[in-house]
C-alpha cells in the first residue's frame, strides 16, 4: 500500500474502535481535539504494530488534526530520519498535555539530540515547547541521570524558574524533571534541597508549594 492507502486503512481502523463516551470524558477534563475518536490506547498501539515504522507515514499521521493519528506518528517515526528541524516543528504543533506526554515517551527521548534539544526547548517562552522539553529531561534522567556541573546549574535554575512561574502543566513537568533529578542520587537531592530551603518561610505560594513538593520527596 502507498501511504495515501495506508493512512486510509488507518482511520477505518480507528473509526472501527471508536469509543464516544472516552472521547466525551476527555473533553470534560480539557483535552480538546479537533477530532478525537476516543479510542484508548493498547488499541492505538494494537493498530500501529500494524505497520512498519515510516517517515512518510509518521508525518502524513502528524498533519492529521486526528488525537490517535497524532499518537500513532510517534509510535511510527524512525528515530533516524526525523531531523532536529522536524522535531521543532512538530512541539511547535503541540497543543495538549496528553499529545506533549506521549510523544517525549514515544519518540523524543529517544532521539541521539534529545539532550541538547530539550534544554532548547525549557528555554523557550510558549507553554508546551516548555513541556516537552521538560518532560523529555525527565525521562532521559530516569535512563541516565548524571549530568555535568554546568548542565546540572542550567538545568536547576531553569526548571525553578518554570515552577515558580510557569502555567500548571509547565509546573508539573518542570516538577517531574525535578523528582528524576532528585532520585539519581543524594548529592543531586542536596542540590535541589539547598536551592529551596530559604523558600520554606516565603511569602510567595508557589515558593511554598516547590518547598513542600521537594520535602515530600525526602520523607
Amino acid at each position: 500500500m502507498d501511504i495515501k492507502e495506508q493512512l486510509k486503512d488507518i482511520k477505518t481502523q480507528l473509526r472501527l474502535s471508536m469509543n464516544g463516551a472516552v472521547s466525551q470524558s476527555m473533553r470534560e477534563k480539557g483535552l480538546v481535539y479537533k477530532l478525537n475518536f476516543g479510542v484508548e490506547l493498547p488499541r492505538i498501539k494494537s493498530i500501529a504494530a500494524g505497520y512498519e515504522k515510516d517517515h512518510a507515514l509518521a508525518q502524513a499521521l502528524w498533519k492529521e488534526e486526528i488525537r490517535e493519528c497524532k499518537i500513532m506518528a510517534g509510535l511510527l517515526q524512525p528515530v533516524d530520519s526525523f531531523l532536529p528541524e522536524i522535531a521543532d516543528i512538530w512541539v511547535e504543533d503541540i497543543r495538549n498535555i496528553e499529545i506533549a506526554e506521549l510523544t517525549c515517551m514515544n519518540l523524543f527521548q529517544n532521539l541521539p539530540y534529545a539532550p541538547a534539544k530539550s534544554f532548547h526547548w525549557i528555554a523557550d517562552e510558549r507553554e508546551y515547547v516548555q513541556v516537552c522539553g521538560f518532560l523529555t529531561i525527565a525521562r532521559l534522567l530516569m535512563k541516565k541521570g548524571d549530568m555535568n556541573e554546568r548542565v546540572e546549574n542550567e538545568f536547576l535554575d531553569q526548571a525553578v524558574t518554570a515552577f515558580l512561574s510557569g502555567s500548571y502543566h509547565v509546573r508539573n513537568a518542570a516538577m517531574a524533571a525535578i523528582r528524576r533529578f532528585m532520585h539519581y542520587n543524594e548529592e543531586n537531592a542536596f542540590q535541589v534541597c539547598r536551592r529551596v530551603e530559604a523558600m520554606e518561610t516565603s511569602l510567595q505560594e508557589a515558593e511554598q508549594l516547590l518547598y513542600k513538593l521537594v520535602k515530600e520527596e525526602l520523607d
